[in-house]
């Protein structure tokens, strides 16, 4: 009766840790994201589930929550760190919308701290999706793609400090927004180098808004510094958006941030 005791016990602390339901996932992304990232109508387990992902501003019943648009599918599996003999966690997300290939990051517990990797990688955005997030997204209503690329990158965090190696790249595609009437402005890259300090560039890829600066992530804060202008014949007509994005110097806009 013992033995038989102990199994049923075994047993059911194994279905549970197997078979534990999607929301107890989608609470604590919830909790841990301040009810900016929420995963709604969970379906499935925290092993192997999907969910609507909806970004918010974090305030109840928040008016411009904005949804995926398609259901997030997630499968969570042990992983080993070979280079570091460690036990981590492997975790798979794929959306039909905008992953032709799943997005892989790997977390691994480590002393005061953790690490995640995410291999090489490609996958497609909707802009709009940031409007989700309040300000100042709601205002600006972004429309066009977000194309997120890496060959290879890996995030540390230990004892309160953030170290970033390798390099990712944003591409926003056929940038528009309520504040100007010229549809589209253009297309941007925004580029992450990790490294002793990380460092941040804008460039413009090809538009009627020119837009370029860099930027270093230091101490936990992200100092940036660059300027916008317009191609001769728009002008005119950029001219208010130039006013909003930074402080006006002739024909050109100045945008720092930190």
């Amino acid at each position: 009766m013992r033995w038989a005791g102990w199994g049923a016990v075994v047993g059911c602390v194994t279905a549970l840790i197997t078979q534990a339901p999607a929301h107890w996932l989608a609470n604590a992304v919830a909790q841990a994201s301040h009810q900016r990232v929420l995963l709604t109508q969970a379906q499935g387990t925290v092993w192997h589930g999907s969910a609507v992902w909806v970004l918010s501003d974090g305030q109840p019943d928040a008016p411009s929550a904005m949804a995926l648009p398609s259901r997030l599918q997630w499968q969570l599996s042990p992983h080993i760190d070979w280079a570091h003999l460690s036990l981590g966690l492997r975790t798979q997300l794929s959306s039909a919308c905008c992953t032709p290939q799943p997005l892989v990051a790997d977390l691994t517990p480590g002393w005061q701290g953790v690490r995640v990797h995410i291999p090489a990688h490609a996958s497609n955005w909707p802009a709009h999706w940031l409007v989700g997030l309040g300000a100042p997204w709601n205002t600006v209503q972004p429309e066009g793609q977000l194309q997120f690329s890496t060959a290879g990158l890996t995030l540390q965090r230990q004892a309160g400090q953030m170290h970033l190696e390798g390099q990712a790249q944003l591409q926003v595609q056929q940038l528009s927004t309520r504040l100007s009437t010229l549809q589209p402005l253009g297309s941007y890259r925004i580029l992450v180098q990790g490294g002793d300090t990380m460092a941040v560039k804008l460039d413009t890829l090809e538009g009627k808004l020119q837009l370029q600066g860099v930027g270093q992530w230091l101490h936990g804060r992200l100092r940036f510094k660059g300027e916008a202008s317009a191609q001769p014949e728009f002008e005119a007509a950029l001219s208010n958006l130039l006013n909003i994005l930074g402080q006006r110097l002739g024909t050109k806009s100045v945008m720092e941030l930190g």
